[in-house]
């Protein structure tokens, strides 16, 4: 944790809902021993409620100098906000479930579904125009706050903001750092000692160097994957057939390291969002014997967790009992790169970040103004972005129409045009046809209608 004399911040959560999220930045913010005056917003009142209980627990728990607000509405929080942190899903749980599961009736399956696919596109409509409006409200409530977006997509909605409001957002995601954790426990190094550039898109990072202690760990990554490709061919799963796991190979990210083998770069955050990006190899789903999304990387499963998760917290939030001894412990998530980057903007560290700004040479050969992910390094000012080399051609090739796929969606979702969802659905590549692309849109949308009143 950085260290920096502190002003009093005004935090704002939005989005306070997602109960995780919350009680993961509330042990954060706890640790740091900063006086804060911490907002919480949720337009769900029950959720609200459950985050405002467990969070008024935490702080009292470890007398924590932490003021505490929540409301549903969020004019009443925002003004004087230091710092704002969007976590919303609009339509939460069951609006994602249709994202999904819709698709599926297609021949389309998603491990995820909330970056791209058909999808990430059908969440966008609903998300970019949600965000637009806080944005808005940003701008006039607290306009001199930090502003971060954990919302997904997180390449769409960012320029989506962006271009309608000009608001100063960063996409913030924990999928960079967390995927330098695995490589260095692959290479045996320290995550500490390791040393990387990572860029691209959201959910599609690609590494491009590594080293520790000033020793370039690249080629031996290369070995690595080299090795676990050629004990997948001869493995039984090479020919796809449904069977018991013994090597764990749809667990291990093997198309991951299929693609370091060939491009000579990793790419984050691993399987469960890479495939997505590749639809033309997962046809009907099929990943190594196994259906995406169903058995592997199950996204009934992912909703189930969630489902747990909440329930906990909902029980833990209203039980008179005090909270179990592992609320406070330190765990992997989206939450947990954040509050080291608002101390490291007030004490102008130069600590380096991977965030999602828009590209303002930081990557050469990729589109201008296009939300990239990359390394920034915090100052005074906030995260900038590192200038690095252009990307090697096939390396570009897989990230620049993505980003006019992006910039297609962003109309599409602002200018409320079901033709231009359309014409994202083809661009984005998982659809069989022309016919098949309107027929999915069509059915989306009208499965959103509650959160897209132009259609």
């Amino acid at each position: 944790m950085e260290e920096y004399s502190l002003m009093k911040e005004n935090i704002v959560l939005i989005g306070a809902g997602s109960a995780m999220f919350t009680r993961g930045l509330i042990a954060d913010l706890i640790r740091t021993g900063w006086e804060i005056d911490l907002g919480l917003v949720d337009i769900d009142a029950e959720a609200l409620a459950v985050a405002e209980g467990l969070a008024q627990k935490m702080i009292a728990a470890k007398n924590a100098s932490i003021t505490l607000r929540a409301s549903i509405d969020r004019a009443e929080i925002l003004r004087g906000a230091t710092v704002v942190i969007c976590t919303i899903g609009v339509g939460k749980r069951p609006a994602w479930e249709q994202d999904v599961f819709i698709p599926r009736k297609y021949g389309i399956y998603m491990p995820v579904g909330d970056t791209v696919g058909p999808g990430g596109s059908s969440r966008a409509m609903r998300m970019i125009p949600a965000m637009v409006e806080i944005a808005e409200d940003v701008l006039e409530l607290a306009p001199q706050a930090l502003f971060f977006n954990y919302g997904n997509p997180m390449s769409p909605v960012c320029r989506g903001i962006r271009k309608a409001t000009g608001a100063n957002v960063v996409g913030l995601c924990h999928g960079v750092n967390k995927t330098a954790h695995l490589v260095a426990s692959e290479l045996g190094v320290p995550a500490a000692d390791l040393r990387y550039t990572a860029a691209g898109i959201n959910h599609l990072t690609w590494f491009t160097e590594m080293r520790a202690n000033g020793i370039d760990l690249m080629q031996k990554l290369r070995q690595i994957a080299a090795n676990k490709v050629r004990a997948a061919r001869n493995s039984p799963l090479a020919a796809g057939t449904r069977q018991e796991d013994p090597f764990g190979q749809f667990e291990q990210n093997l198309f991951s390291w299929q693609l370091l083998d060939r491009f000579g770069a990793f790419p984050a955050p691993l399987d469960r969002h890479v495939t997505e990006f590749f639809p033309q190899f997962y046809r009907e789903g099929h990943y190594f014997g196994r259906t995406l999304g169903v058995d592997a990387f199950s996204f009934e499963g992912t909703i189930a967790a969630g489902d747990q998760i909440y329930a906990q917290m909902s029980a833990d939030a209203q039980s008179p009992e005090p909270l179990p001894d592992d609320t406070f412990n330190q765990f992997s998530g989206e939450h947990e790169q954040v509050v080291d980057i608002i101390a490291a903007i007030r004490s102008d560290s130069g600590a380096v970040f991977s965030a999602n700004l828009p590209n303002a040479g930081q990557i050469p050969n990729l589109p201008l103004s296009a939300v990239v992910e990359s390394p920034a390094i915090a100052t005074a000012n906030g995260l900038r972005p590192i200038i690095l080399p252009p990307l090697p051609a096939c390396l570009a090739g897989t990230l620049s129409t993505r980003f006019l796929w992006v910039e297609t969606l962003v109309d599409a979702a602002l200018e409320g045009s079901r033709d231009k969802f359309i014409q994202a659905l083809v661009l984005d590549g998982a659809v069989s046809s022309m016919d098949q692309a309107a027929q999915l849109a069509d059915e989306l949308l009208g499965a959103q209608t509650e959160y897209l009143p132009w259609y």
